[in-house]
C-alpha cells in the first residue's frame, strides 16, 4: 500500500474520530454544562464570563504611574506621570500592571483558583493578563516568576496559584518561566487588617534567591507574577531580594488590583488625597 493510499485511508478514521469527540463533548455539556466564572450561570464556553459579570470588570488599561501602575485620573502626553506615593517613596519595582481592578467578580475568580481549586481559572486570568505582558516587553526578553509559597502551605494547598497562571502565560505568549528562582523561606501570618508597617515587618525576610539565581537571570527582564496586588507588601518584599539576581529590569504582573475608588471614578480631587499604597490586604498569599 503506498503513502498516498494510506493517508487516504486514515480520512474516515479520523472523521470519526472528531464525530466522537464532538458527541462526547455534547454530553459532558449536557450532564456538566459550563458555567460563568464569577456568578456560575450556565454560558456558552468554557472559562467564558456571562454579560452581567464581564460588564461589571474594570479593566486597567488607562493612564497608570509610570512607577507602580496605580491607574490615574488624567495622561500628560510627552511625559511619564507618577503618583504622589512613588514620588514620595519609589517602589522597587519597575510598573506593576494588572488586568482589572480587584472587584466581586475579580475577587471570585481569584478565590476559586486559590480555594476552591478551580485551577481551570488560571487559564482564564492569564488570558486576560497576556496584553499587560505584552506592553512590559518582548516574550524574548521576559523571564517570569511566580510568587513562591512556602512549603507548609504548598503541601495543604497542593498547587501555587500564582505558578499556574505563569504557566498559562508561558503557554499563550511563549515567555520564560522559573518556577524556583525566587524561593519562599519563611512562612508568614496572614496580612488582613495589619497596618502597612506590621505588613513590612511580617514579610521581612520571607524570601531568598536560588544559588545560581544571577546565572539564570543573566539581565532579563524578570516579571514577578501574582493573583492579587492589594497593599503590596508581599511583591515589594519578592522584588527586593530578586534585585539582587542582578536583573536587568523587574516587574511585577497581577490578575487583580486594589484601586481606590476616587481612582476609577477620576475625581482629581480625591486622587489628591490617596496612597496607593493604604488599603487593606484583602487576600492572602
Amino acid at each position: 500500500m503506498t503513502t498516498g493510499e494510506v493517508e487516504e485511508s486514515d480520512v474516515p478514521t479520523r472523521a470519526l474520530l472528531r464525530g466522537l469527540r464532538g458527541a462526547a463533548r455534547a454530553i459532558v455539556d449536557y450532564a456538566l454544562p459550563p458555567r460563568c466564572p464569577g456568578c456560575g450561570i450556565i454560558v456558552g464556553e468554557d472559562r467564558q464570563f456571562c454579560l452581567a459579570c464581564w460588564s461589571s470588570l474594570q479593566f486597567l488599561d488607562g493612564p497608570a504611574c509610570a512607577h507602580c501602575s496605580i491607574p490615574l485620573p488624567i495622561a500628560l502626553p510627552g511625559a511619564p506621570l507618577a503618583c504622589g506615593a512613588c514620588l514620595a517613596s519609589p517602589p522597587p519595582f519597575d510598573g506593576a500592571p494588572a488586568a482589572v481592578a480587584y472587584g466581586p467578580v475579580a475577587r471570585t475568580v481569584a478565590l476559586r483558583l486559590k480555594y476552591g481549586r478551580r485551577t481551570g481559572h488560571a487559564r482564564l486570568m492569564a488570558r486576560l493578563m497576556a496584553r499587560q505582558l505584552a506592553m512590559l516587553g518582548g516574550a524574548d526578553e521576559i523571564l517570569l516568576v511566580p510568587v513562591p509559597l512556602h512549603r507548609w502551605r504548598l503541601w495543604s494547598r497542593g498547587f501555587n496559584q500564582a505558578a499556574l497562571v505563569a504557566d498559562e502565560l508561558t503557554r499563550l505568549t511563549g515567555a520564560s518561566r522559573d518556577h524556583h528562582l525566587l524561593l519562599r523561606v519563611k512562612p508568614t501570618a496572614s496580612l488582613r487588617g495589619k497596618g502597612r508597617r506590621e505588613r513590612e515587618r511580617i514579610v521581612a525576610g520571607a524570601f531568598a534567591l536560588a544559588t545560581d539565581a544571577k546565572a539564570r537571570v543573566a539581565g532579563r527582564h524578570v516579571v514577578l507574577v501574582d493573583d492579587v496586588h492589594a497593599s503590596g507588601a508581599t511583591l515589594r518584599a519578592a522584588v527586593k531580594v530578586l534585585r539582587r539576581s542582578g536583573a536587568a529590569q523587574i516587574s511585577a504582573l497581577t490578575w487583580a488590583r486594589v484601586v481606590p475608588d476616587a481612582l476609577m471614578t477620576g475625581n482629581i480631587f480625591d486622587f489628591a488625597s490617596l496612597d496607593s499604597d493604604m488599603t487593606d490586604e484583602v487576600m492572602t498569599g
